[in-house]
């Protein structure tokens, strides 16, 4: 191929079907691939987080999404539509960021119906992992190359790298908060966000069992911990935050926690207005999970509880500098039920809470 025509099609495509902790931790190999190539990615993914993430994001062009990640070829139009955007952009450099066995199998069979050849492709598994490395630093020394078949299309990034994702809003993102926050009879106080659950804490008939989810925290040691923040940030407002199949257990904290400063959230907040809460919060306490590493993207000082996942691989990053506390995670600990609530409060009054200039409340 000519050096013209690949240029032509050296628009980075990067796939990972991934959770929102997943998919917001490629911020930082997406921001070198953009400046490497030239040109913004686009990013294949699975849903349906990807698409609001990465909404007006500098470096992605385009974001396709496959709502469920395992589902066959055969019975997915979106996977269809994923093979025809890899099929037109065959001559193009692929970026696999792909871990898990299953889907990672998924990805070489539609990589070969599509006619994309073996040398314009990186593997981050190709890249051998490093004891105890970050996930962002394995994306970039993995990933962060080009393939053989792409290095004239490769021009070496003169900054240095964005090691921390990185968000970004829009005016109407804001407008959207800040509407919802008066519709909640909110007057301009000072905003933390709670997030108790993570994406195994809730199964299709209910809460899961706690011993089946080493992210978990009992009611007890969140009804200490909120009674604390409410002590300590009497004139704040304490949002509690999750997805819509979690606001009953939700409401049940609340109701178990007091009348007072506390909201749940859970039934009216998509990712984009999660953000934009973010970005204004004093601070956030979550479990090891995906909006803990938006709160930190958004520069939200946080407290994060871990279980069996490390700290050392798996903590939030901030691109402005803002703390982030991480308690819990081997090898002391493996499971967030060993995190003592007097350890987590005693952490959560050491978190210097941000001091943003909120919007003014009508």
């Amino acid at each position: 191929m000519a050096k013209s025509s690949v240029a032509k099609s050296s628009v980075p495509i990067v796939i990972r079907f991934g959770r929102l902790g997943d998919m917001l931790l490629l911020a930082p190999l997406l921001n070198r691939l953009h400046r490497g190539y030239g040109k913004p990615c686009l990013l294949l993914g699975s849903g349906p987080c990807s698409a609001p993430l990465y909404a007006g994001h500098p470096d992605v062009a385009r974001v396709f999404e496959v709502g469920a990640r395992h589902r066959p070829l055969a019975l997915s139009p979106q996977r269809w539509q994923m093979l025809q955007v890899l099929h037109a952009h065959r001559g193009a450099p692929v970026h696999v960021c792909e871990t898990e066995p299953r889907a990672l199998a998924k990805i070489r069979r539609m990589l070969a119906l599509a006619q994309v050849p073996r040398e314009r492709c990186v593997f981050v598994t190709d890249t051998p992992a490093r004891a105890d490395e970050h996930w962002i630093d394995r994306l970039l020394r993995g990933g962060g190359h080009p393939p053989p078949s792409c290095i004239d299309a490769w021009r070496v990034p003169t900054a240095g790298d964005e090691t921390a994702p990185r968000l970004y809003l829009g005016a109407a993102d804001r407008r959207d908060r800040d509407a919802w926050l008066r519709t909640r009879g909110w007057r301009g106080e000072p905003v933390w966000l709670v997030q108790p659950f993570n994406k195994r804490s809730m199964r299709w008939n209910g809460p899961r069992d706690e011993a089946d989810d080493d992210k978990s925290w009992p009611l007890p040691c969140w009804i200490a911990l909120l009674r604390a923040l409410r002590a300590a940030h009497a004139d704040a407002r304490i949002l509690l935050c999750g997805s819509e199949r979690e606001a009953a257990s939700l409401e049940t904290i609340a109701a178990i926690a007091g009348p007072g400063n506390l909201d749940v959230a859970a039934r009216e907040l998509p990712l984009r207005r999660l953000m934009a809460l973010a970005e204004i919060a004093r601070g956030m306490v979550s479990v090891d999970t995906g909006p803990a590493h938006v709160a930190a993207a958004l520069g939200c000082p946080l407290l994060v509880l871990f279980g069996s996942q490390s700290p050392r691989q798996w903590c939030p990053r901030s691109p402005r500098g803002s703390a982030v506390i991480a308690l819990g995670g081997p090898p002391q600990r493996a499971r967030v039920a060993q995190i003592r609530p007097q350890e987590a409060i005693a952490a959560l009054c050491s978190l210097a809470p941000r001091e943003p200039e909120l919007p003014h409340a009508a």
